[in-house]
């Protein structure tokens, strides 16, 4: 959400922000919207000091025994009581669609941003490690899983239709293992604490995160109301939401590890086989919640979080600067890393690390108070995946394959694995 007291006093920069991310201008609209907003705000708090004048006004006529003066200033105070809330109405009218209008603006790139218009405007920032060397075709995840014989995609699309998959014995147990490699890294390592959130939320949390308005079409609901969860992002993020943090306990470093869900109604044709984009998958995801001055440092921090899981596992991968054609919706900067798949011969996107400045503080009312103890200020976010359980997966198959469609475990793996070294048919 953006401020509007920000765009009053620079509507060109704001502006400007819109047009790097491919948008006409909007300020003129929205301070037209605020202009009536308050100059009928002006009109009520004049209307309300005029009713208190009249007010004290009836009681020193009565005291006087000028009973006449005294009806004739009611019939003018009922008068302004029926104007001021009526008045009352069309303001809150005013500021929910001034609201409504802000909450779908995205928010704005930060200047070291590239400009873009799509993936082809990202930079590449770093790569790590090397492509593994094949001697023959190396086979994609979902060739690999189904000569296994533990990786089934029919009997999911019988029970639950496409874009699901189901998965036995070893390759279950794999997806578990990477999963608690994950979470021991971030906790143990990297400074993050693990929460169990829920995974289904109301309007609020979502519309807090930055998914609703906009995006209900990407997201599964129940009928008793509730949204079934896109990321973990939203449920972390929102235990924050309506509080007053202290600033020395700032910053704040969470993880989870759940079940995500995405109607992926944009994907049509795209990935249709295999594991990339499915409706349900699994994520460790890694929030945090700063400072104004500490977010862009957390940024950097956050990536090279999520980039600890890739070299553990001996991944080859690079790291992009997202343009601004490219990024999300409520992000300011974002870094996607995007590990290096044999299978498909390309780098595919794994994690996305992004920070929000308040966009997301200001839907939530998210404060902190200042060591100095002046006022309280909107916190920053983050967040970003620590990471994708089910693309992680995919990347350990393609790249520890061997030509008889086994499976070597890489070594990061094995205590998780019961001391397995490589996975059979």
């Amino acid at each position: 959400m953006h401020d509007i007291k920000a765009i009053r006093d620079n509507p060109a920069a704001f502006d400007a922000g819109l047009k790097r991310r491919g948008l006409a201008p909007q300020s003129s609209s929205l301070l037209a919207v605020d202009e009536e907003r308050r100059t009928l705000l002006q009109s009520l708090q004049d209307a309300q000091s005029r009713r208190n004048d009249l007010s004290k006004q009836v009681g020193e006529a009565m005291k006087s025994g000028d009973k006449a003066k005294a009806e004739s200033i009611k019939t003018e105070v009922a008068a302004l009581k029926d104007t001021i809330t009526k008045g009352e109405d069309s303001e809150r009218t005013l500021t929910q669609k001034l609201t409504d209008l802000l909450a779908i603006i995205p928010n704005l790139p930060l200047d070291d941003v590239p400009d873009g218009a799509d993936e082809h405007g990202n930079v590449e920032v770093r790569r790590w490690g090397a492509k593994p060397a094949f001697n023959y075709d190396p086979k994609q995840h979902f060739e690999l899983g189904e000569k296994l014989g533990q990786m089934d995609f029919e009997v999911a699309a019988r029970m639950s239709g496409a874009r699901f998959v189901v998965m036995k014995k070893q390759l279950a147990r794999l997806e578990r293992a990477i999963a608690q490699l994950m979470l021991d890294i971030q906790t143990e390592k990297n400074g993050y604490t693990e929460h169990f959130v829920p995974f289904m939320v109301n309007d609020s949390a979502m519309y807090g995160t930055g998914q609703l308005p906009k995006f209900g079409e990407d997201l599964f609901k129940t009928t008793d109301g509730r949204w079934l969860i896109p990321t973990a992002e939203v449920s972390l993020t929102n235990t924050v939401r309506e509080s007053i943090l202290d600033e020395a306990t700032l910053p704040l470093r969470l993880t989870a590890y759940t079940p995500c869900f995405r109607a992926e109604a944009g994907a049509a044709g795209r990935d249709t086989r295999g594991m990339i984009r499915q409706h349900q998958f699994s994520k460790v995801e890694l929030v945090s919640i700063t400072t104004p001055d500490q977010s862009r440092e957390e940024l950097e921090r956050m990536t090279g979080c999520a980039e600890s899981i890739l070299q553990a596992l001996g991944l080859h991968y690079r790291v992009m600067r997202l343009c601004t054609g490219d990024m999300g919706f409520g992000s300011r900067m974002t870094y996607d890393l995007e590990v290096w798949l044999p299978g498909q011969n390309a780098f595919r996107e794994i994690s996305s690390c992004s920070v929000c400045g308040d966009f997301q503080a200001r839907r939530m009312d998210a404060r902190y108070k200042p060591a100095d103890g002046k006022g309280t200020r909107f916190v920053h976010t983050l967040n970003g995946s620590g990471l994708a359980v089910g693309r992680t997966l995919v990347a350990v198959l393609e790249n520890y394959q061997n030509p008889d469609c086994s499976i070597t475990i890489p070594e990061a793996l094995r205590p998780y694995m019961g001391g397995k070294e490589r996975i059979t048919a």
